[in-house]
């Protein structure tokens, strides 16, 4: 059976995806994957064991330049590329306009989300077969569950495999914490000045410290962080697979509410994430070794963009006063104290 799975985007919804492709691989023997996704996060899907061909699109930057994209004769190309294969089963796992539209562009009986479970209801009227999973519960266990009733199979219980651990082995942890310090919104934004606190408290206990950074603004936190001590290091920019594979030989990662902390779980990484804004429960972390901090204040999770507290407070966002450098260093110890956990060869 040969199954084209259609997840395009972000980073976190990509990982996401991944435990539901193992469960599938663990059910029903023989069954292989094709995979749509968007340039950005094309290495991806290529480190699952079950997924062949991943079939890269660049929706993202072809509709803000639209007329150069056709010139070129990517999407054109995209779309040979999709229509190459009949498919078993097309899965639409994403259930926006834009993915049921690929998955309309492919060829095979078509699987989604219906109306009320889909993200952008209108998608669930590319699809011949609909299905409903509740919205309450976390992604990966939507995914899971979408997949299970979808390809026939009972859906697995206990903690999710992501399938990728093996692709990055690591005989032994090093003795070095990566902070994810890079996020989009304002207020998740763990103050710098606790970041620069943490990686003193870091470097005091012998342990390195690696910054990687994604933007510019990014790298110039990075090395105001880094001037602390020698022992702090800003990596160089890297690629998905290049930064995965110094997240999985980490001790333990620290991070605020970005997508590579999903990276750190898929991985099994020790890994402390820090919420304030936002609520993890539905979109948190999830995995072996995965700690959850949350912001205890008035207005946490206000789920907002811009900080809205009206009052004086000692740091911004204000939620993150209740989430200091002391709290987090007192969890990372007795994470690095934990038995040292490694990938199966």
């Amino acid at each position: 059976m040969r199954v084209l799975v259609i997840k395009t985007s972000s980073l976190g919804d990509v990982l996401h995806t991944l435990p539901a492709v193992t469960d599938a691989m663990q059910q029903k023997a023989g069954i292989r994957f094709d995979w749509v996704v968007e340039e950005a996060f094309a290495e991806i899907p290529a480190w699952h064991n079950a997924v062949d061909e991943v079939i890269t699109v660049a929706i993202r930057r072809w509709k803000h330049r639209p007329f150069q994209a056709l010139r070129s004769g990517e999407p054109q190309a995209a779309i040979r590329q999709l229509r190459r294969r009949h498919y078993d089963q097309v899965l639409d796992a994403q259930g926006l306009l834009k993915s049921a539209v690929i998955a309309r562009l492919a060829r095979g009986p078509r699987s989604g989300l219906d109306r009320d479970s889909a993200r952008e209801s209108m998608a669930a009227r590319a699809y011949e077969h609909r299905f409903a999973v509740a919205r309450n519960q976390h992604a990966v266990q939507r995914v899971r569950q979408l997949f299970a009733a979808a390809l026939g199979y009972p859906l697995p219980d206990g903690t999710p495999d992501y399938g990728i651990k093996a692709h990055f082995h690591v005989s032994m942890r090093q003795p070095y914490l990566v902070f994810l310090h890079g996020t989009t919104w304002p207020t998740k934004h763990w103050p710098e000045a606790y970041w620069l606190r943490l990686a003193a408290m870091a470097t005091a206990a012998g342990l390195q410290v690696k910054l990687p950074w994604g933007t510019a603004s990014e790298r110039e936190r990075a090395q105001r962080i880094a001037t602390a001590d020698d022992a702090i290091e800003v990596l160089p920019r890297m690629s998905l697979q290049e930064l995965a594979a110094v997240i999985a030989a980490a001790g333990a990662v620290v991070g605020v509410d970005t997508g590579l902390v999903h990276l750190a779980a898929a991985l099994g990484t020790p890994c402390i994430t820090l919420y304030g804004a936002t609520d993890p429960a539905l979109i948190g972390t999830l995995g072996e070794s995965q700690l959850q901090l949350r912001a205890d204040f008035p207005c946490a999770p206000c789920q907002q963009r811009k900080c809205q507290y009206p009052d004086e407070a000692a740091v911004f966002p204000a939620c993150y006063s209740t989430l200091n450098p002391d709290r987090v260093w007192s969890e990372i110890e007795q994470m690095l104290a934990q038995p040292a956990a490694t990938d199966p060869v």
